[in-house]
């Protein structure tokens, strides 16, 4: 039991994996049924992001599920388009300092490459204990990423860690419902070439300043070469991008759109990455992976749905001591 929370670990991991699976198979079979221009049709703008109705939809679902769960542990939902800042005490009317617990869930990070079935989708969630507005990423305890796969694929991972205890993976067999553990390792290379390594850019805004920093990276790094030594895929899910580097797939990820919009004077840079998008670091941190923001310090946003978060993630922590220094530099000179 965590001194906490007032329950034993597994009731909220296994609230927590009922709920994800719930939202999947949902998701799954409303897919089938419906024409992509129907789900990326746009439903409203709230809280630093676009809502499309596929987002709406699984949100809808979301919502009376945590109704239910909060019938036994009173919590707070925080999540897009919920409210007027993504908190929702629940049972509704529940004053928020006496709830037991923060939940923070984006049921679908990477909409836009699943509402077109090109690429899976995450779900994400972590619970932290109830500290208020104070609550960060730092309190998180437990942290939960479930594949939302595109239609021509009946495969999909689950991943989960407590704090403390490792980290966690299935692959789920969406036909059959056979559930296998898997093992997930990240890469154990100590150099960047012949590997994926991206700086994130998804949108037009704020690419031109990540542009010029990763190719002053690329040339203090790799110097001149005729032939490509580092691959970039641009996963249009933090989640995505996490499991990436969870899996061995991919050895440097740096989203630094905050920074970016910085240098451009925009006080608010809504296409970036929120608490909700990397609330399940914890997973990879477990697992080795080395996260830290902008400044090589732990991730310490608060669960809220406005904050942008700058974030670099190393595979291991010999590639972070060898390229570590040269971004900071050129983040911050």
């Amino acid at each position: 039991m965590s001194l906490l929370l007032s329950r034993e670990m597994s009731f909220y991991l296994n609230r927590l994996r009922q709920l994800h699976l719930r939202l999947r198979d949902h998701l799954y079979r409303h897919m089938r049924a419906q024409n992509p221009a129907v789900l990326a049709q746009v439903s409203h703008d709230v809280g630093g992001d676009t809502q499309y109705a596929i987002d709406a939809h699984l949100e809808t679902l979301l919502i009376d599920l945590c109704r239910e769960w909060a019938q036994e542990s009173p919590f707070v939902l925080i999540a897009e388009g919920i409210g007027d800042d993504g908190w929702y005490p629940l049972p509704e009317g529940t004053p928020a300092h006496e709830a037991e617990f923060l939940l923070i869930v984006d049921p679908i990070d990477g909409t836009r490459p699943i509402m077109y079935d090109k690429r899976s989708a995450w779900l994400l969630s972590a619970i932290a204990p109830n500290f208020g507005r104070e609550t960060t990423l730092e309190h998180v305890l437990l942290a939960m990423q479930t594949e939302l796969p595109t239609t021509r694929c009946y495969l999909a991972y689950h991943l989960w860690a407590v704090r403390g205890q490792g980290a966690h993976a299935e692959l789920h067999n969406m036909l059959t419902g056979e559930i296998q553990p898997v093992p997930l390792a990240p890469s154990r290379a100590e150099s960047l070439e012949h590997g994926f390594a991206s700086f994130v850019k998804p949108f037009p805004e704020g690419k031109r300043a990540i542009v010029e920093l990763e190719s002053e990276f690329w040339a203090r790094t790799l110097g001149a070469s005729v032939n490509p030594l580092v691959f970039d895929d641009q996963y249009a899910s933090t989640g995505g991008q996490l499991f990436e580097l969870m899996s061995g797939r991919d050895r440097l990820i740096a989203d630094i759109r905050p920074w970016a919009f910085a240098r451009m004077g925009l006080e608010i840079s809504p296409l970036t990455c929120h608490p909700y998008d990397i609330c399940t670091a914890l997973i990879a941190q477990e697992l080795g992976v080395q996260i830290t923001n902008l400044h090589g310090e732990p991730l310490r946003a608060p669960l809220d749905i406005r904050a942008p978060v700058g974030w670099i993630g190393y595979a291991n922590a010999a590639l972070r001591r060898k390229y570590e220094p040269v971004l900071l530099e050129l983040l911050w000179g």
